[in-house]
């Protein structure tokens, strides 16, 4: 007895999902209609194209794992029980840290770009932590 009231729970929930998900379907469908007419109007751009073609792109998983790059380079040389690797690590590390303030600024604005963070929010923000920090 108790398995067909769990059954009976189970597919209330089932109905209840696909209700759910046939009410963002008209959703959807409406909020197309609604910018396609206000494209029409002239009132906004067309930004269909653009949303496709960042679902499809792999540019964010590229600079994770550029970005991630140092943090592997670093555990290989911790682990790989190897001194001149350490050595190696350390040398790579405090060159890294030489790099001109331009560079690492254009590369943080670069990568905030790529993940949809307006450049002047990244520094804005930055900029507030460390003056409440103080």
């Amino acid at each position: 007895m108790a398995w067909f009231s769990l059954a009976k729970i189970a597919l209330q929930a089932g109905g209840k999902i696909y209700a759910n998900r046939q009410r963002a379907k008209v959703a959807m469908s409406d909020a197309q209609l609604l910018h396609a007419e206000r494209q029409a109007r002239g009132e906004e751009s067309y930004q269909g194209k653009l949303l496709e073609a960042r679902s499809t792109d792999l540019k964010d998983e590229f600079v994770l794992i550029i970005l991630s790059a140092p943090i592997i380079i670093l555990a290989w040389g911790v682990f790989s029980d190897n001194p001149d690797a350490l050595n190696k690590v350390k040398i790579f590390f405090e060159h890294f840290q030489q790099l001109p303030t331009w560079f690492t600024s254009l590369w943080v604005l670069v990568c905030a770009s790529i993940f949809g963070i307006k450049g002047t929010q990244v520094f804005r923000n930055g900029r507030n932590n460390k003056v409440d920090k103080k």
